[in-house]
């Protein structure tokens, strides 16, 4: 079964400097259709203004995941990790027993855009992590965080995975899915088709109950979506 969620249907908060869309409850944005889908709880489409950013705040047993699309992020936080994550790379903050971090447009003049990311731990009061990558623009799935950390992903306490699919122009690939598994799709850019589902920019879709399906690419473009594999 598939279930497609189109951009336009999300939740909004513009602050002035933050544009956010919210794929699922987040904030003053409330939808008890919404809530999240398996571990995954938040995927939030953030545009910063050039300067601007969230001021130091804490987090705890989460797992978040920051994808720059756009400029740079300058991320400071209270395990002592001063950081820039340049345009393509993933950031993984295990906030475990507790961190505090804040994160700003890198840029005095650039926009920012970065999806932020969030997936329920299955462990509680973990020791607080950092974890910083880039992993390309390969064509295929690229496999971007697993439960063990293994061949250079970022490890996630959860035990679930995230992929990064990239699609030529007029290209497919078929995904297996395990029993009692669940899947997440985020249309990053291009078009994507999933039999008779068509994603475009922001979409998300929910497959349950699927033990395979073809991911189709039916645009002169690039294709990028992230895949997550959900408990």
């Amino acid at each position: 079964m598939i279930n497609l969620r189109h951009a336009s249907e999300r939740g909004i908060a513009n602050f002035g400097w933050l544009d956010s869309k919210h794929s699922f409850s987040f904030g003053s944005y409330y939808d008890p259709q919404h809530m999240g889908f398996s571990a995954l709880r938040v995927i939030n489409d953030d545009s910063v203004a050039p300067g601007a950013g969230f001021a130091t705040h804490g987090h705890r047993d989460m797992e978040i995941i920051s994808y720059v699309l756009k400029g740079s992020i300058s991320h400071k936080d209270s395990e002592g990790n001063i950081e820039v994550l340049p345009a393509g790379e993933f950031q993984l903050m295990s906030a475990g027993s507790g961190i505090s971090h804040s994160e700003y447009n890198a840029s005095a003049t650039e926009p920012l855009k970065f999806l932020q990311i969030w997936i329920q731990p299955n462990t509680l009061d973990n020791v607080p992590e950092y974890q910083q990558k880039n992993f390309g623009q390969q064509v295929g799935l690229t496999t971007i965080a697993t439960p063990t950390g293994e061949n250079g992903t970022l490890q996630l306490k959860q035990n679930a995975t995230l992929s990064q699919l990239i699609l030529a122009p007029q290209s497919e690939i078929t995904y297996k899915i395990a029993d009692n598994r669940k899947v997440y799709v985020h249309q990053v850019s291009g078009e994507l088709c999933i039999e008779d589902k068509q994603l475009k920019i922001g979409d998300g879709a929910k497959l349950t109950d699927m033990t395979t399906v073809t991911f189709v690419n039916p645009s002169d473009t690039r294709s990028t979506a992230l895949i997550f594999n959900l408990p």
